[in-house]
């Protein structure tokens, strides 16, 4: 089940750290960069991040995947996805997609980046109709793309 995750609350916080450190892990590995930025959050970056994250809980209540969003105007931009990587594969991320499409259903222009070299997020954005964009540099050798969903009013 999707719920709003609340930034105010010091255990969701470091729920959402700890699902982190688990999930970009992988993502780090497909690209060849350590560096990634959520793999270097602390707890008080993450609550400051002005972010809005949904979190998929499993049936036990463990966080299993998450999604951050900065929604602006007539815009969202995804900032984050991650998946536990015991449950990879079980439609998890495709799910809270989902969620925030319809849940900003009235915005024109949905955005996201994610490394070019990593094969199963492009295939999930693809799936959802996001398209290419750019791709940049940001890192010797380490490239991320982004994609746009534009729906129309």
């Amino acid at each position: 089940m999707i719920h709003t995750l609340s930034l105010d609350d010091r255990d969701t916080i470091q729920q959402i750290w700890a699902l982190q450190h688990m999930a970009y892990p992988f993502e780090a590995e497909l690209i060849g960069f350590t560096e990634i930025p959520p793999l270097m959050d602390t707890f008080d970056s993450i609550s400051s991040s002005g972010e809005v994250f949904y979190g998929d809980f499993d049936e036990d209540g463990e966080l299993i995947g998450a999604i951050a969003i900065e929604p602006e105007d007539n815009q969202v931009t995804i900032s984050r996805m991650m998946v536990h990587p015991g449950h990879f594969r079980a439609g998890i991320a495709a799910r809270l997609i989902r969620h925030v499409l319809e849940r900003y259903s009235n915005s024109s222009l949905f955005t996201v980046s994610t490394g070019s070299k990593n094969t199963p997020a492009v295939k999930l954005y693809e799936k959802f109709g996001f398209k290419p964009k750019g791709v940049f540099e940001v890192a010797p050798g380490v490239e991320l793309t982004e994609f746009h969903l534009t729906k129309r009013a």
